[in-house]
């Protein structure tokens, strides 16, 4: 597929949009399969060619622009070793119930470094970890066991997200044709796991009785969003539903609230991550964004390790660095300094972080968000 020089310099500072555009064209004409030779990696070169004649910034430059601590890559390389190491023979990782959900989110780690199916240093781990999560889709769709993973569909988004950033990577003609039917049965089995409300609770609304909540729905949305940018056909309706129980679940002070049958007080962790999974819909416009933002900066920008993140500390910087990243660059810095600086100064001497849930999750979550300003996965990118 040829992408004029016009649109590449149009969309130079935006990889993130430029990639949307690639996704959605191609299914269009001929359907998904088409890129097969056309990757995400090929999509920034094509960037850095077309622009560096016009004398423009591209991608690439970005990246080489984003500051270097060597503390700080230190620490990245001690932690995805540590990630590679503690993996199964069978491809997984577990902490309090959750494989499916502790898989997805190391993959994520693993692939944050650039590392791909392929290439690079993490990719035999980054393969069983396809693999193992390829092999949970179900009938129905859903990415994950029941019987094993709890609250299952925290494991069934995040596997969305991680598969959806494979997919943009992957060359092999019939992994794509596997990633494009999990991806699509996993489409629609999240959309028809999400409540009257427009959210989803720990399990979908038929095994939930209609029960939402904020966390689970956010991963849903992140989830959706990845399989879209890589051009697996989301309803729309679907993701309007999950914007408007956002907005539902927003209190007079700019947070949001646990539920829509249970709104209670604001709580900073839920805001971080609705605001991040509203930016991943593309709703930076909103008249609510403006309070959520400002609740949030009140709440967490000063990272503290207090009550307010409500014992979900990793889980609260997960996502609102994402915000924050997205934000502009003056916000983004001095954030990043103080919040990598703790991450690092948390380390243990074998490159695992410890905390809730269990190392694998502190681990995963830590790394993520140590490798934001890398931005190797259009999710993650401004």
């Amino acid at each position: 597929m040829a992408i004029g020089l016009d649109i590449l310099l149009a969309l130079r500072d935006n990889t993130k949009t430029m990639l949307d555009m690639v996704w959605w064209i191609e299914p269009s004409e001929t359907g998904p399969l088409a890129m097969t030779h056309y990757t995400r990696r090929d999509a920034l070169k094509s960037i850095a060619i077309a622009t560096a004649g016009a004398g423009v910034a591209s991608h690439g430059d970005q990246l080489q622009g984003a500051k270097k601590v060597p503390a700080w890559q230190a620490s990245i390389r001690k932690g995805l070793d540590w990630i590679r190491k503690s993996q199964s023979s069978l491809g997984h990782w577990t902490a309090g119930n959750y494989p499916t959900a502790m898989t997805a989110l190391a993959g994520t780690a693993l692939i944050c470094s650039g590392s791909t199916t392929t290439q690079g240093p993490y990719a035999k781990a980054i393969r069983n970890t396809v693999n193992y999560l390829t092999s949970k889709s179900r009938a129905n769709g859903l990415i994950g066991d029941p019987q094993t993973d709890n609250r299952y569909t925290y494991g069934h988004g995040f596997s969305m997200l991680f598969l959806s950033q494979i997919l943009g990577e992957e060359e092999d003609i019939e992994r794509r044709e596997e990633l494009v039917e999990v991806l699509t049965k996993a489409v629609d089995f999240s959309g028809k796991a999400q409540t009257p409300s427009g959210g989803w609770g720990y399990v979908s609304a038929k095994d939930g009785n209609n029960f939402d909540e904020g966390s689970t729905t956010i991963t849903q949305v992140q989830g959706l969003r990845g399989c879209r940018n890589a051009g697996i056909s989301v309803p729309g309706e679907v993701i309007e539903r999950a914007k408007n129980y956002i907005y539902k679940c927003k209190n007079a002070d700019g947070g949001i609230s646990y539920s829509s049958r249970n709104r209670g007080s604001s709580r900073p962790a839920i805001t971080a991550a609705a605001l991040a999974a509203l930016f991943n819909a593309g709703d930076y416009d909103s008249k609510h964004v403006p309070d959520m933002i400002k609740y949030t900066k009140q709440h967490l920008y000063a990272i503290s390790s207090g009550a307010r993140s409500f014992g979900h500390w990793h889980y609260t910087y997960l996502y609102y660095s994402q915000v924050v990243y997205r934000q502009s660059t003056k916000e983004w810095s001095p954030f990043r300094d103080k919040l990598y600086a703790k991450l690092v100064s948390e380390q243990a001497d074998g490159g695992n972080w410890n905390g809730n849930i269990g190392p694998i999750y502190v681990t995963s979550c830590n790394l993520i968000m140590l490798q934001l300003d890398q931005a190797c996965l259009p999710i993650y990118q401004r």
